[in-house]
């Protein structure tokens, strides 16, 4: 029976050329084995690149899709029976290592088994208050990751010098094979199963990795956190992340930054924005309202007849800019609130006052009243 590439690489048959290959990747990454020394990962490496090799290829992916063969029409159809088969479905092939390698490498010019691999990315999140988002900080993170193993340099072998040259490829981490296909002989190359493409077979394990060359470590990782970051930006520490292969680089660590809402401020940028409730006779007297910074509080006054919804700007006094000396403002909107309730002295003493006021001297009311009239 035919495998099935789409679900060997968990996409539908309708996927795009992108889609694949992102879905290569990935497995790819997870299963090379180098990385990977579970069971069975080098065998689902293979089947990996063998699955992208047909379906990363339009012509190969046509005849898959139409003859479920990378090679179409099966010649025995139509010429009777020609002894042996293969095809080019099997194996290592070079679509898929071409890609892979150009992937973690970037090119050419060594044995492509024996070019440098670089780590994978961790990523991580981390939640800050609303006061360490705002002053900066340094906060300590837990990052499980993994690490070139120090007592063998990564080499796998006790004290990093207990290996030799692989006999299977001589130290090229490739070996080249023939198969019989239906076109002829075709010589193929692939990873060397013996030293899982290092070209070096080890001659006794390092005790600390047993010979993987890796160790996956729980350290705490210090990391400074800039004055006026802000909610869903990602701090990047380079090198922090999992180690690379034969001299890759190291990944990088991602810090997700998730700050916590402040009581009364929201946030807009850099700026402050705040909504305060005031008496409504403050609005029509005046007076002053103590009004909550970043840090300590300040007095703003309220000119007597205030319009509620009036903004005041305390300029330079909300978060610094991260990339300058600058700050944004606290924007103050001041509202003016009614009582829930009047007692009768009240209530007739305000009515006393009312009879000082007319219409007009409410100039919203007055053109409110107007335009009514207007659309009867």
């Amino acid at each position: 029976m035919a495998k099935n590439y789409y679900d060997i690489l968990g996409v539908s048959k309708t996927a795009s050329a992108d889609e694949i290959k992102s879905a290569y990747r990935n497995l790819a990454k997870k299963y090379h084995p180098d990385i990977n020394k579970t069971e069975g990962a080098a065998e689902k490496f293979k089947e990996i690149n063998e699955a992208y090799e047909v379906l990363s290829d339009p012509t190969k992916k046509s005849n898959y899709d139409n003859y479920g063969s990378a090679q179409g029409p099966n010649p025995n159809d139509f010429f009777g029976g020609a002894n042996g088969s293969g095809g080019f479905g099997g194996g290592f092939g070079f679509g898929g290592l071409d890609d892979l390698f150009n992937m973690f490498s970037g090119g050419f010019g060594k044995s492509r088994a024996n070019m440098a691999v670089d780590g994978q990315d961790i990523n991580i999140k981390m939640n800050l208050t609303f006061e360490e988002a705002v002053f900066g900080c340094t906060k300590e993170v837990n990052v499980s990751k993994i690490e070139t193993c120090s007592k063998c340099n990564g080499t796998g072998a006790k004290n990093g010098t207990k290996y030799t040259t692989c006999p299977e490829c001589n130290g090229a981490g490739t070996v080249s094979y023939t198969e019989n296909t239906i076109l002829g002989r075709v010589v193929r190359t692939g990873v060397c199963k013996t030293c899982n493409g290092t070209g070096k077979k080890i001659i006794e394990k390092c005790e600390y990795c047993n010979g993987d060359g890796y160790n996956k470590v729980n350290k705490t990782v210090s990391i400074n956190v800039p004055a006026g970051i802000d909610n869903d930006q990602v701090l990047t520490k380079p090198g922090g992340g999992n180690a690379g292969v034969r001299g890759g680089r190291n990944g990088d660590l991602h810090i997700y930054v998730s700050v916590k809402d402040h009581k009364m401020f929201v946030r807009d940028g850099y700026d402050l924005n705040l909504k305060v409730y005031v008496p409504f006779y403050t609005l029509l007297l005046g007076g002053e309202v103590e009004i909550p910074l970043t840090k300590g509080t300040t007095t703003i006054k309220i000119p007597e007849l205030t319009q509620s919804n009036t903004i005041f700007k305390l300029k330079g006094k909300g978060i610094k800019n991260l990339n300058s000396n600058n700050y944004g403002n606290i924007n103050v909107t001041i509202v003016g609130e009614a009582p829930k309730s009047l007692n009768k002295e009240t209530k007739q003493a305000l009515e006393k006052v009312k009879q000082n006021f007319e219409n007009n001297d409410f100039s919203r009311y007055k053109n409110y009243v107007k335009d009514l009239k207007d659309i009867k």
